[in-house]
């Protein structure tokens, strides 16, 4: 299925419509947490006061179900400074509802003769298979506005996985999407490549989604190599490794409530 669209119109005053690619697996009103984790980690680098800075580390939490509707974001900067900031921000509904919030530390950057990050990519995207089997139950949404080559694992497959992502649109309506953008909505999905259970009989929703940054994403294509772990207490955790085609950028874990269907 080709996709054109983007995941987000905006409609003024820090109003975006959320369109149905924002759709995630769980409910056909609700968004999967990607595309609005982009859109409140683009506004953070937005509401940063130093140039071009580095985003360590991005921490959302997610405090309700997001629904495919119309969303205001806002951010602003919480401790300034010349080297290093910390800025947060929210997503919140048109009632003014928050649905997610953030807190971000950007670094300032200096070019410096030090050593890269040690590692290899994982197999190339061209090598990936592009058949999907998605959990969800309808064909429009967040998988079908990003072409995914799984490398090891498939989402039908419980266990460990590796996966490749690049988004067939834009984020927001207009942009060109950059390769942050694309990091911070693939992100979200480690716990959905690497599941142990059936989606079928369970649910297992993330609280919250932890990205750090090694070193800024290039390239159209991020990786995710991801492992989820469960307790018997219905809590878990899934770790995913981030990679571009040139190596490693950081990690995403994500904490994990799992009930039954």
């Amino acid at each position: 299925m080709a996709v054109t669209e983007a995941f987000y119109v905006p409609a003024g005053d820090g109003r975006y419509e959320s369109t149905d690619w924002t759709r995630g697996p769980w409910s056909p009103d609700h968004q999967h947490a990607g595309p609005p984790s982009a859109l409140l980690a683009r506004e953070l680098r937005r509401a940063g006061a130093i140039p071009d800075a580095h985003p360590a580390r991005v921490t959302f939490e997610v405090l309700q179900p997001i629904p495919i509707a119309p969303v205001r974001v806002a951010a602003r900067i919480l401790r300034p400074g010349r080297r290093v900031e910390l800025v947060e921000g929210e997503l919140r509904d048109d009632d003014g509802t928050p649905l997610v919030l953030a807190r971000g530390w950007h670094l300032r950057r200096e070019p410096m003769d030090l050593p890269e990050p040690g590692g290899a990519p994982p197999a190339p995207p061209e090598t990936g298979d592009p058949r999907i089997a998605f959990p969800g139950q309808h064909d429009v949404g967040w998988h079908a506005a990003m072409d995914i080559r799984f490398v090891a694992g498939a989402f039908d497959r419980p266990g460990p996985a590796t996966a490749w992502f690049r988004m067939r649109g834009e984020l927001v309506t207009g942009e060109a999407p950059s390769p942050m953008d694309l990091l911070f909505c693939a992100a979200d999905a480690g716990n959905g490549i690497s599941a142990v259970l059936d989606f079928g009989r369970h649910a297992f929703v993330n609280t919250d989604l932890s990205v750090h940054v090694r070193r800024a994403p290039e390239g159209e294509w991020v990786a995710l190599d991801s492992v989820t772990a469960l307790s018997r207490d219905g809590t878990g955790q899934a770790d995913s490794a981030l990679y571009d085609t040139r190596g490693p950028i950081g990690r995403a874990v994500q904490s994990l409530l799992v009930t039954e269907r």
